[in-house]
Order: C-alpha cells, then structure tokens, then sequence
C-alpha cells in the first residue's frame, strides 16, 4: 500500500467570526509543528482574519510557523514566500492597499460567480471583528468589476453576486464619490448577464435609490440580504450599528411598495450584553411586522479584541440559548409561510448542479433565491433558464415540473 504523501507547503486559512476559531487553528497546527521539530523540509502558513488578529502571538505560541498573513495580502503570498525562502519569519498584518490583481472569488459553479467590488469594513460595531482584521475600505474601479463581469459572462457565467462586508458603502472612499445604485445599474447593463445579486447591505448606509436600482434594472434579482441584529434600538445602539428599528423598517417598506414579492433575508444576534426580554420579544415583533424568507440566526459569542467582550452584563448561556430556541422557531414559522405562496406559481429557474439526493433531478434558484428541484438532465439544462411550475412548497426548497407556461407575474 503506497503510503500518502505528506505535504511540503501548508496553508491554513482562518476565519474569526466563530468561537474557538483560534483554539482549533492552534490545535490543528501541532502536528505540522511536530514534523517541523522533527527535521522534516516543511513551510506552515497561518492566513487569514485569525492571523490579522494574533500577528505576533502566533510566532511566539509556535515558533515553527514561517509565515503570518493577513487577508489584505492574499495576493503577495509569493513574495512573501520568496522571504520565507530566505531564511525570514515573515509577520504581514500591517495595513496594505489591495492591489487590483488581488486573488479572485473561488468559483464553485460554472453558472453563478462572485465578484468583489469593495474590500474592509470602516464600522465598529462592539461585537464584530472583521474592522480589525480586513482592514479599511476600498472599493475597486468601476471600469475594473465592469470587465471582470464582462470576462465572466465571456466565459458562460449567467449570474454575478456583488460581494462587500458593508456594500452600500461602495464608493464613498473614491474621489469622486460613487454610488452603489449606480454601478448596480452599469454591471446589471452587461450583454448576456441574467441575473445580478449583492450582499451584504447595512440599514445604515442603504439608500432608498438601491431598491429603486433593483426595480428598475432588468438583470437584478428582487432580493435583499439586510442584517438587522436586533429589533430593540436600545440594543442596537449598545452594538454600535448607527441604525434604528425605524430606519430598518422604512427600507423594508420601500422594498414592499417597489417590489411586493421580493425575499428579504437577514442576520441576527440574540443574547447580546444586556439584552432584556423586553428587548428580545422587540426582535420577535419586528420579524413578524417583517415576515422574512429567512434569517440567519446566531447567540452572542463574546470575539476577543472586541469592546462587548469585555462588559460585565454578560448573559448567561441558558438565557442566550432559550432566545436562540425561541427565534428559530419563529423563522422556520416564518420561511414556511413564506415559501407556500409559490404554490401553483410559474417561475423562472436558473439550473445550476444535479440534485445529489435524487440525481434524476436537477437544483436551481429563482430570482427569490429559493432553491427549486425538479426532473431534468443537468448535462443539457445546466446554465439554462427554464419555466418551473412549483407543486411542492417545503420550508427551504420548492419542487415542481417543467412548463412551457409563461412565468407567473405578481
């Protein structure tokens, strides 16, 4: 039995936003660090928001690691690696401008693609991390996500997703200043483009103008991804969001006078520092005034270097897990209730993989971002449009058969 051959380079990529992220990245790295002790010719990477966090506290933890990066410097790992081969340690965690060339979405599909039009997060939101390990904002060019769009579609690629930690702040670092709805409009231009998407948007910063950019560009998909974190302003506030319940609520409005069938999906924290029930069953409220397709749901978990890390009103575990019980139940209410109005409707699927499960069905979404299975071969229908008339309605999925039926108009 040929024994598997070890590898020579190791890169591990992190991530920050979870618990434990940087206990399992130490965990993980001990046997690599062993085979380095051990005499093996090996080089240990540490990449990504864990590594922007620990920098220095990495090397002294494991000294065997040759190379700390940050993600801002994603695509300067060969000349890093070129100092790494002349016998440095390299620590790159220092504020960097992102290079036009900067590495590329991976591209999971060879339907729908990802494109970055803006990189970092200039909020300071006390529960998040991402502000100090992704660095500023900067938004790229236009003229550069233009041609990258315009190369995807070349390519086969139906669909673009706008990518931004904060995308409505697209632009504001620029000089002049640009607008979100306004590149919306030019990308969602490009010949042979479908569908555009975006996440993630901000309340605070999100303009009545990028609904109407939805509406008004053929190309976008009627869906928003819009955290809102907590429905209690009080809350809010102590999260540093610089939005209100109020402000949150009138884009949802524009969204249903613009577009009344769109999905609108968010992100919630429950059990943040302080948290009352009072301002719990406020979240509750707002996501029955709302009615989402679906949320994200997540119990506060303290992020260290964070200021809410450090407050005394912690709340217990029991607590945070009960609300979290509780708010998930409401959502699945909610994502079912949402669904069901597609029964009996036409839609327009766009074919992306086979069904795993039942591979006589193939798997597409519409422009509402649901999932839909249906019978089909996906070696002739992936990357294709088709009219889907929906029988089955499940909390996350629908199903139907193919129709030669126009698609239903709301």
């Amino acid at each position: 039995k040929q024994e598997k051959k070890k590898p020579d380079v190791i890169v591990l990529n992190t991530c920050s936003i979870r618990d434990h992220a940087e206990q399992k990245v130490y965990s993980y790295l001990g046997p690599h660090a062993k085979r380095k002790r051990d005499g093996e010719d090996i080089t240990i990477i540490v990449a990504g928001c864990v590594a922007q966090q620990e920098g220095q506290s990495l090397l002294r933890r494991v000294p065997e690691i040759d190379l700390v990066m940050g993600p801002q410097y994603a695509n300067r790992i060969s000349d890093l690696l070129e100092d790494v081969a002349n016998g440095n340690q390299v620590v790159a965690t220092e504020a960097s401008h992102i290079m036009e060339d900067s590495t590329k979405p991976r591209r999971q599909s060879s339907v729908a693609a990802w494109v970055n039009i803006i990189y970092g997060c200039n909020e300071r939101c006390t529960y998040c991390i991402v502000p100090t390990t992704r660095g500023v904002e900067q938004s790229r060019p236009v003229e550069s996500i233009v041609d990258e769009v315009k190369e995807l579609v070349s390519q086969g690629f139906k669909e673009v997703t706008l990518l931004g930690q904060n995308i409505d702040a697209y632009g504001r670092d620029m000089m002049p200043k640009r607008k979100f709805s306004d590149l919306l409009r030019i990308v969602g231009d490009v010949p042979g483009l479908e569908r555009l998407r975006f996440v993630t948007s901000h309340p605070r910063y999100m303009s009545l103008g990028v609904v109407d950019a939805v509406a008004e560009t053929n190309a976008a998909c009627e869906y928003f991804h819009i955290p809102f974190q907590s429905g209690s302003n009080a809350v809010l506030k102590a999260m540093g969001r610089g939005h209100t319940r109020e402000k949150f609520l009138s884009i949802v409005n524009r969204i249903r006078q613009r577009l009344p069938d769109a999905a609108i999906t968010a992100d919630v924290i429950v059990g943040f520092p302080g948290e009352t029930e009072e301002d719990f069953l406020d979240t509750l409220n707002l996501m029955r005034e709302v009615k989402f397709d679906t949320v994200n749901t997540a119990a506060y978990s303290p992020r260290p270097n964070t200021p809410a890390a450090t407050w005394e009103n912690q709340l217990s575990e029991e607590v945070k897990q009960d609300r979290l019980r509780r708010i998930n139940d409401l959502n699945a209410e909610h994502a079912e209730e949402r669904r069901a109005r597609m029964m009996g409707r036409v839609v327009e699927v766009l074919v992306e993989e086979r069904n795993v499960k039942k591979p006589t069905q193939v798997m597409g979404r519409t422009t509402h971002g649901y999932i839909v299975y249906f019978d089909g071969d996906i070696d002739e229908l992936r990357g294709n449009l088709v009219n889907v008339e929906i029988d089955t309605c499940q909390r996350y999925y629908l199903a139907g058969k193919i129709t030669n039926e126009e698609v239903t108009k709301f």
